[in-house]
């Protein structure tokens, strides 16, 4: 059994009060990406695990540990073949822990005890309830409570990989240096997103893309700086940071006008680059 693990942008990233638990709560609008790793599941006589990156196949894998908090199964062999670029702030790790247990729902591990699949989800990492939801979504709390957004619009996005990689706890750390604002929830840049989303209105999504950790990342890290203005200056309307980086991305209407952007891109090799489009969304109607 196969399994997509697409990758994810946010079109929002609101990063709210630090909590009592040392976790930060966020707003954020997320989509998720053409751009996917495959999981395969097998049945073996032993569970074993694979993956074509050799540095991403131990047991600290996020799949891994989404095997191992299923408690006990049935042995399978698992595979993962990456496309998602790692420390890129596109979830390519919570979305393959999210595969295995979408794969546990559909039956692949066998016969299983009920289970509080948020509570596994959430346990495994902030962005993992989300991949569950199967589209796209307004995010909140610490990720654990998921509004999906219903059918999404078949929009396109070009994403680009700077040659550096950016930790999440550094990023967070680095925004807590500064004073931010407080916002309510009624004047959120993540619900008029949501709504926007919702309506198709590209121009207003457009405008309204925004993330809390751009400015201080963007600071730091050179290369991020210079993907942001090459996207700009080869015609993206707005481009933006992807999470907590290092990827940026810019959104086009059709596949062409990417492929205009990417003609136009003056850039090093070491920038890849990632035309991709926002995952079909089969099991929603507009």
């Amino acid at each position: 059994m196969a399994y997509r693990a697409p990758a994810k942008i946010n079109l929002t990233l609101e990063v709210l009060a630090r909590r009592d638990d040392g976790f930060h709560g966020i707003r954020s609008v997320m989509v998720p990406l053409d751009l996917a790793d495959e999981l395969v599941v097998e049945p073996s006589d032993r569970f074993s695990f694979a993956c074509d990156r050799a540095e991403l196949s131990g047991d600290d894998n996020l799949a891994v540990q989404a095997v191992r908090a299923l408690g006990t199964i049935p042995p399978r062999r698992l595979e993962l073949r990456k496309r998602i670029p790692v420390q890129a702030g596109l979830g390519g790790g919570s979305s393959d822990a999210a595969a295995v247990l979408r794969a546990a729902m559909d039956g692949a591990f066998g016969s299983l005890p009920a289970l509080d699949w948020l509570r596994i989800a959430r346990a495994l990492g902030s962005d993992v309830p989300f991949f569950l939801a199967g589209t796209g979504a307004l995010v909140e709390g610490t990720g654990e409570r998921v509004t999906p957004a219903g059918a999404i619009p078949a929009w396109h996005a070009l994403v680009l990989k700077p040659p550096v990689g950016v930790s999440t706890a550094e990023a967070y750390a680095e925004l807590d240096k500064r004073d931010r604002p407080i916002r309510a929830r009624a004047t959120s840049v993540s619900i008029e997103m949501l709504t926007a989303l919702q309506r198709g209105d590209f121009d207003a999504v457009e405008a309204l893309l925004h993330n809390d950790f751009q400015e201080p990342i963007v600071e730091r890290t050179p290369a991020i700086a210079t993907a942001l203005d090459a996207l700009r200056s080869a015609g993206a309307g707005n481009a933006l940071l992807a999470g907590s980086g290092s990827c940026v991305f810019a959104l086009t209407r059709t596949r062409a006008e990417t492929d205009s952007i990417v003609d136009r891109l003056t850039l090093p090799p070491e920038y890849q680059r990632f035309p991709t489009a926002f995952a079909a969304t089969p099991g929603w109607r507009a």
